[in-house]
């Protein structure tokens, strides 16, 4: 930041030195008129201690070389400036775009979920780079104003007074126009920020789910809301630029008012014989230079203000509490670290309740309101817990199966197994630590997830395969694929491992795309392994192979389950039966049976529901081969 800091103070150093040899060169016009090719005009004429040559065209040369002279330095120093100013504006454009990835990366899920992915990109690209630009439109090009508007002051006032007092009246005018951008306008530039950002975001999800947009028929729709939003847009845009030009078009008639007043006042102080036609000249340019920056920080007040609500917005974000932060008053926990080596893999619910985040910001009317659990899903509504009063104790190496309808709460328990989200009341322990106690970035190092929803990125097969070891060789990639029965479509590729399967993995079968997540996950080697429909995209027979390699990865790590086909979960060591976010059954596969209660109700539906016939689905469990068909093994 102190090198920055010197970068800067040294590029403005050197404009102030460009800006004012600028300035030296109308001076010097002034001599060649009222000394050279006016012949001396004047009483004193030129001093005889300068030495000058009083021979008129060697004289003039000598003038005309200074000012070239003058012109190149003024160049060259300005030239360094800009280009350290502009150097500097890169380097702050890349800071801004990488601290709000990383914070953005690191919202709550519930907020970075709320973030449209079009929006983001909006973001980081368009709004964190037009925040770079402030350092030209607010500190360099006002800096050079300042400097050439207090310089031409000055040499107004070795000229004439009057017209020192006639350059002092464009202060006021400048005051206004800039009031009038700060009230007005500006905050129309940020509401057309938020229109954009949200257009770009429903694009990119439209463009995303294509599939479904023409599945439904639903194209002209999409373009109708489309064309509404850039409707907007385009009426906010007008709106500014019609506000805009009304200033610009008062500054542009200003300079040919001002040209006007000298030529009128200097004239007749040239006829009255109290001022040389140089003088006129030399004061017509400073006036030039002097309401020559001001209209180009005037016609350019729409870039500074869109640089403004563009830096607004980046604040905004970085505003936002971090995933986890300490409430105010609360002094953050000491994070501990822990290692694959070192963990066992042991997880406890401790009087567990949840429910999730309003996702309203600060000034919102459903915000949290003080302790855990006083949190409201409405305005005066009661907590809408999806987790009720959850004790559970997963030994480690064990494998645990999560069962329960829609919404019982299956996907949510896994949810603070991987600490996307903390309890609202009650702990989760990692190996007897509270895991708000612990890193999260080193705790979900440990981590296996394989989800139904796979997302894949666009890359090369092998690349998504390392994904979560990037220093994994394409030997150990390749066991992975193997073991995750993927191997055999990824050789019959055109390229194999190099393959690249486009965004989302579009150019693989719902299967295939499931097969690269789970061999991914036995890449990553956890301690605990989070599978969430992993087998549901499978035909029969893949899902019979991958459940044997699952079986070899589940072997010594803590595992935890959702399915709701019965080959998945039948072997688990318990059965975790859920109902309304509660644990309602625990056990193991067969003695749920044999209880007959919520498991075995839910078992009978199930299979009833593939037809193996009512005579399979017995009051007090079901037979052997109504399990076997039920799994498809």
């Amino acid at each position: 930041i102190g090198a920055d800091r010197l970068t800067l103070v040294l590029a403005l150093g050197t404009l102030t030195l460009s800006t004012l040899l600028g300035l030296a060169i109308p001076s010097a016009s002034k001599l060649a008129i009222d000394y050279v090719i006016l012949d001396h005009p004047g009483p004193s004429g030129l001093p005889k201690w300068l030495g000058l040559p009083t021979e008129r065209m060697t004289l003039l040369w000598m003038i005309s070389a200074a000012m070239m002279l003058l012109a190149v330095l003024s160049v060259a120093t300005g030239m360094w400036g800009r280009w350290q100013t502009t150097r500097m504006t890169k380097l702050l454009q890349a800071t801004l775009r990488r601290k709000a990835f990383d914070h953005a990366m690191r919202l709550p899920l519930y907020r970075v979920q709320a973030l449209k992915s079009g929006g983001v990109t909006s973001l980081l690209r368009e709004d964190a780079g037009a925040a770079g630009d402030l350092i030209f439109s607010v500190i360099y090009n006002p800096w050079r104003a300042i400097i050439q508007l207090a310089g031409t002051l000055i040499v107004l006032s070795f000229v004439d007074w009057r017209l020192l007092l006639g350059g002092l009246l464009i202060v006021p005018a400048v005051w206004v126009t800039h009031r009038q951008w700060i009230n007005r306008i500006r905050p129309l530039f940020r509401d057309l920020k938020i229109t954009r950002s949200a257009t770009d975001g429903h694009t990119t999800e439209a463009f995303a789910g294509v599939r479904v947009v023409r599945g439904f028929s639903r194209a002209k729709a999409e373009l109708g809301r489309f064309t509404v939003a850039n409707h907007l847009m385009g009426r906010q845009e007008v709106l500014i630029w019609w506000r805009s030009r009304v200033l610009e078009t008062l500054w542009s008639l200003l300079i040919p008012a001002a040209s006007v007043g000298v030529l009128i006042y200097g004239g007749s102080r040239v006829i009255e014989g109290d001022l040389t036609i140089g003088d006129v000249m030399m004061f017509t340019t400073y006036v030039l230079m002097l309401l020559g920056p001001l209209e180009t920080l005037t016609s350019t007040a729409s870039t500074v203000q869109t640089n403004l609500a563009a830096l607004d917005r980046i604040l905004d974000l970085l505003e936002e509490p971090l995933e986890f932060a300490p409430r105010a008053g609360e002094t953050p926990p000491t994070l501990k670290s822990v290692s694959n080596l070192a963990a066992k893999g042991q997880v406890v619910f401790d009087n567990v309740w949840f429910e999730y985040p309003t996702g309203k910001k600060k000034g919102d009317k459903a915000t949290k309101t003080g302790e855990a659990g006083k949190e409201t899903a409405k305005e005066g509504g009661e907590p809408a817990w999806v987790l009720r009063g959850i004790n559970l104790t997963v030994p480690p190496g064990r494998t645990v199966a999560l069962v329960g309808a829609s919404g019982a709460g299956k996907t949510t328990l896994s949810n603070l197994v991987a600490r996307f989200y903390d309890p609202t009341r009650g702990r989760v322990l990692f190996d007897g630590v509270d895991l708000r106690e612990i890193d999260p970035a080193s705790y979900r190092g440990l981590l296996g997830i394989v989800e139904q929803d796979v997302f894949l990125f666009d890359g090369t097969v092998a690349e998504n395969i390392a994904y979560g070891r990037r220093s994994a060789t394409i030997e150990e990639v390749k066991r992975a694929a193997g073991l995750a029965n993927a191997a055999g479509f990824i050789e019959a590729m055109e390229k194999g491992y190099e393959t690249v399967i486009g965004e989302r993995g579009v150019r693989l079968s719902g299967g295939q795309r499931q097969r690269i997540a789970i061999a991914r996950a036995i890449l990553a080697d956890p301690v605990v392994l989070i599978l969430d429909e992993a087998t549901s995209n499978l035909d029969s027979e893949s899902e019979a192979l991958i459940q044997r390699s699952l079986g070899g990865l589940m072997k010594g790590r803590t595992c935890f389950v959702i399915a709701h086909r019965l080959s998945t979960i039948r072997n688990a060591d318990v059965i975790v039966v859920l109902e309304q976010g509660e644990v309602v059954e625990t056990g193991t596969h067969a003695s749920l049976i044999e209880a007959g209660g919520r498991y075995s109700e839910l078992l009978r539906t199930q299979l009833e529901a593939q037809g193996v016939g009512p005579e399979a689905a017995l009051p007090g469990g079901a037979t052997e081969l109504a399990v076997t068909r039920a799994a498809g093994t």
